[in-house]
């Protein structure tokens, strides 16, 4: 029942992902700027692509793994789906920032910063979600005599 659970939320987050990137991809110049030095730019197709390479693996990811691992292994399946799922949050929230960073109006930079770091702790703990369970599953499953 949780893999189902996880599995919808990866695939709600999959399409809110590319819902997002289609509309800021709308939005950006041709050429789009990552600092204010204009030294690491990059052309709008570029990006396109690079950002349509990086979700199709991640999320193809999700059917490999899937395959590989037995029945048994519920768990890791309902994490890994979650993984993703966090994964997905950390490229919106970037293609935002990219967005409004390439955009000609004024904002306070300042007030974005909690959230690209926020959902990069999000996928940090969630990567140790698993070893975690892993070293309690581990203690907990000893056999008595």
């Amino acid at each position: 029942m949780i893999v189902k659970i996880f599995k919808a939320v990866w695939f709600l987050s999959l399409l809110g992902t590319m819902a997002i990137f289609m509309y800021n991809y709308a939005s950006l110049p041709e050429e789009i700027v990552f600092s204010d030095s204009s030294t690491f730019s990059v052309s709008r197709n570029g990006l396109f692509y690079t950002t349509v390479a990086l979700l199709a693996i991640m999320n193809a990811l999700v059917f490999v793994v899937t395959r590989l691992y037995p029945k048994s292994q519920e768990f890791l399946k309902a994490w890994f789906y979650g993984l993703v799922a966090f994964l997905n949050l950390f490229v919106i929230v970037a293609l935002q920032f990219v967005s409004v960073f390439n955009s000609q109006e004024r904002f306070d930079y300042d007030r974005i910063g909690y959230i690209i770091y926020g959902s990069i702790i999000l996928v940090i703990i969630w990567t140790f979600i698993w070893p975690i369970y892993l070293i309690i599953q581990r203690f907990s499953n000893k056999q008595t005599v």
